[in-house]
């Protein structure tokens, strides 16, 4: 590799050359100040700034006059040239983004879709505006083909191989209790000593009832466990685990802040369950251009707003 090509370009800001091009066609600082509504020191500013990144004097200035220098004069035309690309490229993008229309239906359960997937749905909207978005929530397997289901958000790794998974986060499910259960019954000590325990269970889909399989990473182990609580909702669950009714086993990005807050304690920190959270479809995205901009727009958006951090 040559030196010139190893050489890292700078290469100047866009609000610099709109700046520059503001300045050249009102023949002022102040005047082009005043029309973006900026200080004549911030111009001023940007101006130098613009000057270093292209190594060349842009403005002959004194007291009673300004103008370009050659090289000014030669910049102006490149600038120009650069502010329609963008322009074009902007309104390309926009254009495009009009262009992903029809319907995209998802379907989620009920506790992740109200606290995570609704909000990604609404700034989804907001990128493709001509989308239809039907966010469905149940807590009932969904068949995707006969549903006519484009995207389920799935937890866990419970996935039909006809079915095409997209993992979004990495997650698992922990064992957790109050510290006032815990003060009452006790802390379980080994997995065998769930089987002594109050524990609360979740009917989720079509999974055996009353029943744990738990993993230390190398061992899997199942547990069935006793419980006079069941539901087949998770938040409800959560609240009695909160409120000392027994031992819940809930995935971590719904009790992450219970845990640092004190409000339950976690149990058998070597025992989980995995829990992956996936966007499942029926059919190759590239096929649909709807589909692919969905799929691409969770993933991206998951890695920026990761449920275990907000």
């Amino acid at each position: 590799m040559s030196a010139q090509e190893n050489k890292v370009t700078h290469w100047p800001l866009i609000e610099d050359l709109h700046v520059f091009l503001t300045i050249a066609r009102n023949k002022s600082f102040s005047r082009a100040a005043s029309e973006l509504g900026l200080s004549p020191s911030y111009i001023s500013k940007r101006i130098n700034i613009l000057e270093k990144h292209l190594d060349t004097r842009l403005f002959f200035r004194n007291n009673r006059t300004m103008r370009l220098t050659p090289d000014g004069e030669k910049a102006l035309s490149g600038a120009m040239s650069v502010i329609g690309s963008m322009d074009k490229f902007i309104s390309d993008l926009a254009e495009w983004r009009d262009s992903i229309i029809g319907s995209i239906n998802i379907s989620c359960s009920f506790g992740f879709g109200l606290s995570h997937i609704s909000d990604a749905v609404s700034e989804l909207s907001k990128i493709y505006p001509a989308l239809n978005i039907k966010l469905t929530l149940s807590d009932r397997e969904v068949d995707l083909v006969e549903e006519d289901v484009d995207i389920e958000i799935r937890i866990g790794e419970d996935i039909k191989d006809l079915y095409i998974a997209k993992l979004l986060f990495e997650n698992k499910r922990i064992i957790c209790a109050s510290p006032a259960y815990i003060a009452t019954y006790g802390m379980p000590e080994t997995i065998s000593d769930l089987q002594k325990h109050r524990c609360l269970f979740i009917q989720e889909r079509n999974a055996s009832f009353g029943l744990w399989s738990l993993t230390n990473g190398s061992d899997i182990m199942q547990v069935h466990v006793k419980n006079k609580l069941s539901s087949n909702s998770g938040g409800v669950v959560l609240n009695w685990a909160l409120k000392g009714h027994g031992i819940a086993l809930r995935s971590l990005w719904d009790v992450q802040k219970h845990l640092e807050s004190g409000e339950l304690i976690h149990v058998l920190p070597q025992w989980y369950q995995n829990a992956n959270i996936s966007a499942v479809y029926s059919t190759r995205p590239s096929g649909s251009a709807r589909l692919k901009v969905c799929i691409d727009f969770l993933v991206q958006y998951f890695r920026e707003n990761p449920p275990l951090h907000r």
